[in-house]
């Protein structure tokens, strides 16, 4: 009786291709994701020097604050704001304050000797609540003068306060704007890092289906063989063969 044996099989190119894709993709599973490559705090970026700056300057703006008055070497001391006039402006002040003074008490003295009481007890008495008023009055004119420097000062420490803090928010909106430049330029570097360590997977996902879809595209061939049955002799050839190996067997049990 005939044999027939049918089998399939796909060309030797394809059966490679196969093999090659399931091989990678399991190299792949068994492989450690290098995720250092592409995260950590080397991709945020910091502050910038400008955001920097800034930040120190608010720091040190305390002293552009309250009334002390400090000494003139302190720095936003309100005696560093006083006008290097000041002393000059007051001394003059009151140097003309004094002749004006002077002068009345002269006119004093002419009326005392034109009275007949120079050098009376009545003269004494008004020379001296004379010079007592005019001494209230010079003291009243230097307070006077030195709390207008005094304001003029304050209100120079607060406008340079207020520019200072002008010029450190402006500061700190371009160290921002740079921060944000240098994070797009380290995002970037990011997705290229994180891109490169997924080269291989997203290679693999890429080629893996368009693969298929070919290997799909050439179905298994069909291969049909068949065995003729024995010939006549062939037959008789191998019943005695048989007879003959049987009667060996029986032959030897006797």
């Amino acid at each position: 009786m005939a044999i027939t044996e049918t089998r399939q099989y796909r060309e030797p190119f394809v059966e490679a291709a196969g093999l090659g894709v399931t091989n990678e993709g399991l190299r792949l599973l068994k492989q450690t994701l290098p995720t250092s490559t592409y995260t950590g705090s080397q991709f945020v970026a910091g502050q910038s020097q400008l955001e920097k700056d800034a930040a120190t300057a608010a720091a040190n703006l305390g002293q552009l604050t309250g009334t002390g008055a400090g000494t003139a070497e302190q720095a936003g001391s309100i005696a560093s704001y006083m006008s290097p006039y000041q002393e000059q402006v007051i001394d003059a002040s009151l140097a003309a304050l004094d002749r004006e003074q002077a002068k009345g008490l002269g006119a004093l003295r002419n009326r005392a000797v034109q009275a007949g009481a120079f050098g009376s007890g009545r003269e004494s008495a008004l020379m001296g609540e004379y010079q007592a008023s005019a001494d209230v009055a010079r003291a009243v004119q230097e307070a006077q003068l030195r709390q207008q420097g005094f304001a003029d000062a304050v209100s120079r420490r607060q406008a340079d306060l207020a520019a200072q803090q002008g010029l450190g928010t402006y500061q700190t909106q371009l160290g921002g704007a740079e921060r944000q430049l240098d994070q797009a330029d380290l995002a970037a570097q990011q997705e290229a890092a994180r891109e490169a360590a997924f080269a291989d997977y997203t290679r693999l996902g890429l080629i893996g289906p368009q693969l298929a879809s070919v290997i799909g595209g050439f179905p298994a061939a069909t291969q049909v063989q068949s065995t003729p049955p024995p010939s006549t002799t062939q037959q008789l050839l191998g019943l005695g063969i048989g007879a003959a190996g049987l009667g060996g067997a029986i032959k030897g049990l006797f």
